[in-house]
């Protein structure tokens, strides 16, 4: 379990890093209060990921040398992907995904309300409320735009083959601690995070744990 935890852990820190919904966070937190905005964020990441561990876990009941080797494939694939990405990206480069971030953010805005809520002393969320209308709307866009992600798929990928408890944990406290540092000042500090390192390191990591799964094999 805890070689599970650690592995979801480190996977998803990474990768999620100055991911599209990284910045989604950052921008809704912005523009409304950082608890409503966390609260929606990390609900959708916690909903997907508990989603892909299921998946996971249907998928292993497939034979386990199916199940390994799609793992090493997987894996080896997104690395050598990610990798050569970052070999294709200027030493620095413009915040990316802030841009695709912010677009996502201004076409779903126009349906939000129009009331300020940054500073509302109100704590109080109805259904019909402002406030439960921004956690929605930071869970949708936060749930959709995580659909078909590589974390997405490395999540299924490890819970298919490793403990769904341990990898179930190991992820929701990655996304919890990417979601944190999103809403917490999360703009400053991703664009000074070189975008080509950070995709040259999860590159990395999906090599390593590639190799990992190709020496159980042989």
């Amino acid at each position: 379990m805890l070689a599970a935890f650690t592995a979801g852990l480190l996977l998803i820190t990474v990768s999620e890093l100055g991911d599209k919904t990284f910045f989604i966070a950052v921008i809704l937190s912005m523009r409304h209060s950082r608890r409503l905005v966390f609260t929606g964020v990390t609900a959708a990441l916690a909903a997907m990921t508990v989603l892909s561990v299921l998946l996971g876990q249907a998928a292993s009941l497939l034979p386990q040398i199916y199940i390994t080797w799609a793992e090493i494939l997987l894996f080896l694939g997104f690395g050598i992907k990610l990798l050569y990405e970052a070999s294709q990206m200027p030493p620095k480069t413009e915040c990316a995904e802030a841009e695709e971030a912010a677009a996502v953010v201004e076409q779903a805005e126009l349906n939000l309300p129009r009331t300020p809520l940054k500073n509302s002393a109100n704590p109080v969320l109805s259904l019909n409320s402002p406030q439960m209308a921004i956690v929605f709307q930071s869970f949708l866009m936060t749930f959709l735009a995580e659909w078909g992600d590589r974390t997405q798929f490395a999540t299924i990928t490890l819970a298919a083959s490793n403990n769904a408890a341990g990898v179930t944990l190991g992820a929701i406290l990655g996304h919890t601690i990417c979601a944190a540092i999103a809403v917490l000042g999360g703009r400053m500090i991703a664009c000074r995070i070189s975008e080509r390192i950070m995709t040259a390191i999860g590159g990395a990591l999906f090599l390593i744990f590639g190799a990992l799964a190709l020496e159980s094999v042989l």
